[in-house]
C-alpha cells in the first residue's frame, strides 16, 4: 500500500474547478516533484491534503486511513508536515522559539518542554541556521526564511513532508542550497517528501517521480526524464512554438 493516495480529488470554489479528478500515489521513502505551470492546481491540491481546504470529491488516504475530512491540526498531528510558499513566522519570537512551537503544537502537545528546544535545536541545524537562544528574524533574506519555514515542518516529526515552492524567490545557488537540503532531509530522516515547484531544472535532478499538471488536471506521471521528453509537457512549459 502507498504512504499517500489521492483519488479522484476534485475542488470547485463556486463555479470555477481549481482541481479535476486528480490521482496519484506517494510511495513510502520517495521524493515525488507535483509540477505544473503556475495556476495549475500544484498549492490547491497541497491544501487539499494539508486539511486547509476540504475536496468537494475524491479521496486521501494517508497510510491506510482516509483524511480529507480532517482538519489542519488532526492532520499534522497524523504524520503530515507542509511548508507555506510565504513564510509568516512569528516576528516577536526568536528562530529557536518559532521552531519549538512548531514542535510543541505539531504533536498535540504531547511532547515535553525539553523536548521542545531538543527538536527545534535538531531543525535549525538541519537547515543550517542558527540554534542559540537569541538568533532572531529580523533582516532573514528569502532563503533563510525558507529554511526557517522548513524547520519549523521539520520540528512537527513528520513522516511524509509537503514542500510547496521551496525554491521562489532564490538566487541559482540557493535553490542547488535547498534542492541539497531535500535530499538530505530524505537520506538522513528517512521522511517521504511531495514537492510543489513550477521551477523545474532544479527539482527534475532530484526527485524520483513526477506528476505534471496542467489547469488542474493531471497530463503526466512518470520518471524526470519521461517529463522533459513529453511534446504536451514542453508546450505547457514553454508554447506552442516549442514543439512545432
Amino acid at each position: 500500500m502507498a504512504m499517500l493516495g489521492v483519488s479522484g480529488l476534485t475542488k470547485r470554489f463556486g463555479g470555477f474547478t481549481a482541481v479535476k479528478e486528480v490521482s496519484f500515489a506517494v510511495e513510502e521513502g520517495e521524493i515525488l516533484g507535483l509540477i505544473g505551470p503556475n495556476g495549475s492546481g500544484k498549492s490547491t491540491i497541497f491544501n487539499c491534503i494539508a486539511g486547509l481546504y476540504p475536496p468537494t470529491a475524491g479521496s486521501i488516504v494517508f497510510e491506510g486511513e482516509e483524511i480529507a475530512s480532517l482538519s489542519p491540526n488532526r492532520i499534522c498531528h497524523k504524520g503530515i508536515g507542509r511548508t507555506f510558499q510565504i513564510p509568516r513566522p512569528f516576528r516577536n519570537l526568536s528562530l529557536l522559539e518559532n521552531v519549538a512551537l512548531s514542535a510543541f503544537f505539531g504533536q498535540a502537545g504531547n511532547v515535553s518542554r525539553s523536548d521542545c528546544w531538543r527538536l527545534a535545536e535538531e531543525a535549525l541545524g538541519m537547515v543550517g541556521l542558527p540554534t542559540d537562544a537569541l538568533g532572531g528574524t529580523d533582516g532573514l533574506g528569502a532563503a533563510a526564511l525558507k529554511k526557517l519555514e522548513l524547520a519549523r515542518a521539520l520540528a512537527t516529526q513528520p513522516r511524509l513532508l509537503l514542500a510547496d515552492e521551496s525554491l521562489n524567490g532564490l538566487d541559482h545557488a540557493e535553490m542547488e542550497q535547498a534542492a541539497e537540503m531535500l535530499r538530505r532531509i530524505r537520506q538522513e530522516k528517512g521522511i517521504t517528501i511531495v514537492w510543489v515547484e513550477h521551477i523545474m531544472g532544479v527539482l527534475m535532478r532530484v526527485v524520483d517521480r513526477v506528476v505534471v499538471l496542467d489547469h488542474g488536471e493531471v497530463i503526466l506521471q512518470g520518471k524526470p526524464r519521461d517529463a522533459q521528453a513529453d511534446r504536451q509537457v514542453i508546450e505547457v512549459y514553454l508554447g506552442p512554438e516549442a514543439v512545432a
